[in-house]
């Protein structure tokens, strides 16, 4: 597809300017739409038939194929369960652990609660260690290697962060722990689909999670779970049902291979046929693309921005170490007030907090525009 072509008119129209991509994005329509065929496909050929079973089969061996080629892995590697917050858990429920073993992530005042809440829990039995960061949400690699110690059992971080758009340095880190021998947990929701190479191989995770309403531009409830192959016996699986496990040697369970392993009950297969036409038309137009479109947009807006009196923005400078998160602040307005008034003229961002102090996030996508992001300027003046 070429870049110049414009995605516009393969969204669904609105007069509002949706801005808030980082929490849940925009559905094209040919995913609406594939997403609607499915329900009818599956019903005509009766739910609960030989015709359906092979019809879902084909969808689950599709899907996986094109998740596989968006983030270069093995087909059988990718699990498809309902939300990043379910990976995130899955590692940190399932991941065998020794009473002295220790877990490392990052100052938890400035992590998203889904990649924090469930490392806390293991608190009570398993020491948890927190980095220092900066002002950015950053830290000093250094740091990293100090809190290293042999009972390491996990490295739990984002790829980038939610309120700041800082993209975290994961390919570094990967190597230090690959020679280290220690797992490494990647939460990818704010990258994949809008950063180019998020790749397991080369980050050199363990495990990585994110979901399919984000940058992927998928429907609600569906969520990818990566888990490489030679990690998979490092997790007992949270739920476990015939589709998951076999019955031998009277009463003896063993789990199956992956995927499976860590798919037990049916699954949202009408979220993950409009995940699969949402990530094919992703690929189609390049992920590569999308990243140059979507800081373009997020370039434009900082810069205009930077030059309206009382306004503070956060984030690195470096377009290169964020997303197209744009995160800022209005002297003496109220983020949750400013947020409010501009969804009444049609303008939807978002309030997140950075430490303790709450901002206004605003988060293109490469399907928004040029002027798109002047009106929003514009109402800002107003304020």
């Amino acid at each position: 597809m070429d870049p110049d072509y414009d995605v516009t008119q393969d969204f669904p129209k609105s007069i509002r300017i949706y801005l808030n991509n980082a929490s849940s994005s925009l559905m094209p329509v040919s995913s609406i739409k594939a997403t609607t065929d499915f329900l009818l496909e599956y019903n005509e050929k009766g739910p609960d038939s030989k015709y359906s079973e092979e019809f879902i089969n084909e969808l689950l061996r599709r899907a996986r194929k094109t998740i596989s080629k968006l983030i270069r892995c093995e087909p059988e590697e990718v699990v498809f369960n309902q939300s990043t917050t379910d990976g995130v858990n899955l590692v940190a429920s399932g991941l065998r652990l020794r009473p002295e073993s220790n877990i490392i992530i990052r100052d938890s005042v400035h992590e998203h609660h889904s990649n924090y809440y469930p490392w806390l829990r293991l608190s009570k039995k398993h020491q948890i260690k927190n980095l220092k960061i900066d002002e950015n949400g950053l830290f000093d690699l250094a740091d990293l290697e100090k809190l290293i110690d042999d009972n390491t059992s996990l490295v739990a971080l984002s790829h980038a962060l939610y309120n700041t758009g800082t993209i975290l340095p994961v390919k570094e880190i990967g190597r230090i722990l690959e020679e280290k021998n220690i797992p490494y947990f990647i939460d990818s929701a704010q990258t994949v689909g809008c950063l180019e190479e998020v790749s397991p191989d080369k980050i050199k995770s363990s495990f990585m999670a994110f979901n399919g309403s984000k940058w992927l531009c998928g429907p609600m409830g569906i969520g990818i779970f990566y888990c490489n192959k030679k990690s998979a016996d490092q997790l007992e699986p949270l739920q476990i049902a015939g589709e998951s496990a076999i019955l031998y040697d009277e009463n003896k369970l063993a789990h199956k291979d992956l995927p499976d392993k860590f798919q037990a009950g049916f699954r949202n297969y009408a979220g993950i046929a409009g995940l699969d036409a949402s990530v094919s038309y992703l690929l189609r137009y390049g992920v590569l693309n999308v990243r140059q479109k979507n800081m373009k947009l997020a370039n434009m807006l900082r810069d205009e921005l930077s030059k309206i009196s009382g306004i503070t923005l956060y984030g690195p400078e470096d377009p290169a170490k964020r997303t197209s998160i744009v995160s800022f602040t209005i002297n003496n307005h109220d983020p949750d007030a400013v947020v409010q008034r501009l969804e009444k003229e049609n303008i939807i961002l978002a309030v997140r907090e950075i430490f303790d102090k709450k901002v206004i996030r605003a988060s293109p996508h490469f399907f928004n525009t040029d002027s798109q992001i002047l009106e929003v300027i514009d109402a800002l003046k107003k304020m």
